[in-house]
């Protein structure tokens, strides 16, 4: 809250809420003191979020949400209330003076602050290694990729030398924790941790020590790119929070072809567009935007003239990542790789897309060439013509259909309407749907009314599919373990087993919505002289009462929509799931409490309870990592 007289009250008084809101969501002027779009904080088709000129206050009539320009910024950014207050002066050219924090809000800003800075420090660092004799081979492939100097700076493309400790040295007397949880390095516990002499990761930890200088402590942190071009990834403000670094050997024990950072504080992978903070004033001004797969392909696009290209950083494109863009436009091309993944993630994509309204088209290259090649080789006239040429959604996905199943019998054309079915059954808008319907069956020669008929029934067995508001509370964890919990023939038994030990042992699923639904289960098992492949979700047990009728249905709900094989692995990740919403329960009360001794000044526990939280947040880490 910005109180009279107050810093953040005199900022609040410069601030224009709509400048402000409009950086992250597209505004339109809907009244005489209003204007509109669609919220930030929850999915909708028709905008319901409103910002008051004159109150300077926004409200969603969705969701709920509203507040003024510094609960925006901290809700969407996810930072406390005096960064949000620095950020709001920040971008209004304010020099901000030094805030009061509490201790836990000093931390948190302190960690991400601390961050941002090693990243900007190692951002720096790496280009200046671009330019040493040592990277003449990464500048040779900048060269032959096409790359001048000038999109080199603009980028701000680095190299991590070959060395795993000289931007470890750059952080000489940095705090040990503080490394780690940049994501800039790696590490190895060992007795003796020297500095690497060359060779692999474990010539790296393990290379006999040279001088006292050179000895390194146990568990010796080493820099997580090596010999690597690097690319840095920036939030939508512009600051460096990540990188992805492109190897140079072609050796395989050389890691990866592209190594990410790991998610971090201020970096989350899903939940950022590579480039999109240079691209999103042109995605406004031109309405849409080019969405390709990888970092080069975006640096070719953008340095051709198309300043609205963005990257998902690999084919693995996110519902965060589809709302992040939906507050710039609706409109998108979509131009991944031609080859089998690349189609498989542009059909993945346009399904997320298509679900939030965007309006799509799907450009793929002649001669499956990616956009970098295209580029060079054919020219930015070439690829501009080929934008305009760009086809729909659904027409894209019909000739794609065509092409697997070409229509000339029967039997194919059942196989393209059950290729196209599942992409139609995601439009929103019925109208639409039925117009869809009509254009494929006439490319298909079938019969429309027959589509119409089995679009009917796709849409009816989506319907019926809809979760109910108990299954819908819900983890898919939660869904994963009763069905292991009631194990089959082809589940196995021994993973039942081993779940039930651990959940008796952990006791993971007390203060769950299915805790009864489990604990009947565990009963269940362990009352049983073998795991019975026959026992059902209904079936009522003869030592104890039925299960009540609105728990059976549920559980059958949930045994019936087997869908997914039950491997030994997705029940591990189902456990350690609950593992970390345990340890997230225990982060939130101790955060709590750590709040209520600092009030209280009660010097006695505070100690203890700030030693149990930093294990908690690093059993979390871990849990993350694994």
């Amino acid at each position: 809250m910005s109180n009279p007289g107050s810093f953040a009250d005199t900022v609040k008084q410069q601030a224009d809420i709509v400048r402000i809101i409009g950086d992250y969501v597209r505004l339109k002027k809907t009244g005489a003191q209003n204007f509109g779009g669609l919220c930030p904080f929850h999915k909708e088709k028709t905008p319901s979020f409103s910002v008051h000129t004159t109150r300077q206050f926004y409200h969603c009539f969705g969701c709920g949400v509203s507040g003024d320009v510094f609960s925006f910024v901290q809700k969407i950014e996810n930072i406390t209330f005096p960064e949000a207050v620095r950020a709001v002066a920040q971008k209004l050219g304010i020099q901000a003076p030094k805030q009061n924090y509490s201790p836990e809000e000093a931390r948190e800003a302190q960690l991400r602050t601390a961050l941002v800075d090693m990243h900007e420090r190692a951002c720096a660092f790496f280009e200046e290694q671009l330019r040493r004799p040592e990277a003449a081979k990464a500048r040779e492939y900048l060269a032959g990729r096409g790359l001048d100097q000038e999109t080199i700076r603009a980028f701000r493309l680095g190299y991590a030398p070959d060395s795993g400790f000289l931007l470890r040295d750059l952080f000489r007397g940095a705090d040990d924790q503080l490394l780690r949880d940049s994501g800039l390095f790696s590490w190895k516990e060992t007795e003796h941790a020297p500095r690497p002499t060359g060779g692999g990761d474990a010539a790296r930890v393990t290379a006999p020590a040279q001088s006292s200088a050179e000895r390194r402590p146990a568990a010796s942190l080493y820099s997580k790119f090596r010999d690597r071009i690097i690319f840095p990834i920036c939030n939508e403000s512009g600051k460096v929070i990540a990188f992805t670094g492109r190897r140079l050997s072609n050796d395989d024990k050389a890691g990866p072809k592209y190594l990410n950072s790991p998610e971090t504080a201020i970096y989350s992978k899903s939940r950022v567009l590579f480039n999109l903070e240079k691209a999103r004033e042109h995605i406004r001004a031109l309405g849409y935007a080019i969405l390709v797969e990888g970092q080069m392909d975006c640096i070719a696009v953008f340095t051709a003239g198309f300043k609205n290209v963005i990257a998902s950083s690999g084919t693995a494109f996110t519902e965060p990542q589809v709302r992040l863009l939906s507050r710039h436009t609706h409109n998108v091309v979509v131009n991944f790789d031609p080859d089998t993944a690349g189609a498989a993630a542009a059909e993945r994509s346009l399904g997320l897309l298509l679900e939030e309204d965007f309006q799509i088209k799907v450009l793929t290259l002649e001669q499956g060439l990616d956009p970098d090649l295209f580029i060079r080789g054919r020219g930015p006239a070439q690829y501009a013509a080929a934008l305009g040429r760009a086809p729909s959604y659904f027409s894209y996905l019909l000739d794609r259909a065509r092409a697997l199943h070409p229509p000339q019998t029967a039997e194919n054309k059942a196989k393209a309407v059950n290729y196209l079915l599942p992409h139609l059954n995601r439009v929103p808008n019925r109208i639409v749907r039925d117009e869809l319907a009509a254009d494929m069956a006439q490319k298909l020669g079938i019969d429309s009314a027959v589509l119409r008929q089995e679009l009917r029934r796709a849409v009816a067995a989506r319907s019926g599919a809809v979760k109910t508001p108990a299954e819908a509370a819900m983890t898919e964890a939660e869904r994963i373990l009763l069905r292991a919990l009631h194990p089959t023939e082809a589940t196995g038994f021994a993973v039942a087993q081993h779940l039930v030990e651990v959940l008796r042992t952990e006791h993971l699923h007390t203060g769950l919505a299915t805790e009864a639904l489990i604990e009947n289960a565990i009963s269940r098992c362990v009352g049983a002289a073998s795991f019975s492949a026959s026992a059902s979700a209904t079936e009522a047990r003869a030592d104890g009462p039925p299960r009540p009728l609105g728990d059976q249905q549920l559980l059958s709900a949930i045994l019936m929509r087997d869908d997914e094989p039950l491997t030994a692995e997705l029940v591990r990740g189902a456990v350690n799931a609950l593992r970390r919403r345990r340890l997230e329960r225990m982060q939130r009360d101790l955060r709590t409490r750590i709040v209520e001794a600092e009030r209280r000044q009660d010097q006695g526990s505070l100690p203890a309870l700030l030693q149990e939280k930093l294990r908690v947040d690093r059993e979390l880490a871990a849990s993350h990592e694994a």
